[in-house]
């Protein structure tokens, strides 16, 4: 592994490069010096150059890079590709105000009247018959519940898309 990735691509040792600039890099080094070249090219620098760019050809690997690069420069310093901080739960918006727990509750029926009340109908009235005919065909069968719980969860899940978004704030 060599030891600055981004020193054998001839790249500034900064993790937000993009990927576009990183293979290009390569791409120069691997046209100027690979072993096809009539002239035999540079395998040694060529094999580093390909080395360099499989480390740093995805964000994740030139942020990792970075931070050994850091760390062997002697930085105790938190690295700028830290972690960022948690978003609460409670506060979805992001501004500071945490969101009542029965918030969704209270707004669910607005979401209905301004979502597509038809499309969501048809879907009850869909889920309804086959709820019918699944306790018809098969009662007290094992499978039933089984059927009745995928029934439900198939409503919640496209359903979703039927009502309105969640109104601002």
């Amino acid at each position: 592994m060599n030891p600055d990735p981004f020193e054998a691509l001839g790249l500034p040792a900064r993790p937000d490069l993009d990927d576009e600039t990183v293979r290009a890099a390569w791409r120069r080094i691997a046209a100027a010096t690979h072993p096809d070249r009539p002239d035999c090219g540079d395998l040694a620098r060529y094999t580093a150059a390909s080395a360099a760019y499989a480390e740093l050809r995805t964000p994740w690997g030139r942020s990792e890079a970075y931070a050994d690069l850091l760390q062997r420069a002697g930085h105790d310093a938190e690295p700028a590709t830290g972690p960022l901080p948690p978003i609460p739960a409670h506060d979805p918006d992001g501004d500071g105000v945490p969101r009542h727990p029965l918030a969704a509750v209270r707004e669910f029926p607005a979401r209905i009247r301004y979502g597509r009340p038809g499309h969501l109908l048809i879907r009850a009235m869909i889920v309804a018959v086959l709820y019918l005919v699944v306790l018809a065909l098969i009662p007290g069968t094992t499978a039933a519940p089984a059927d009745l719980t995928g029934l439900l969860t198939w409503f919640v899940l496209t359903g979703r898309r039927d009502l309105a978004p969640r109104p601002e704030r």
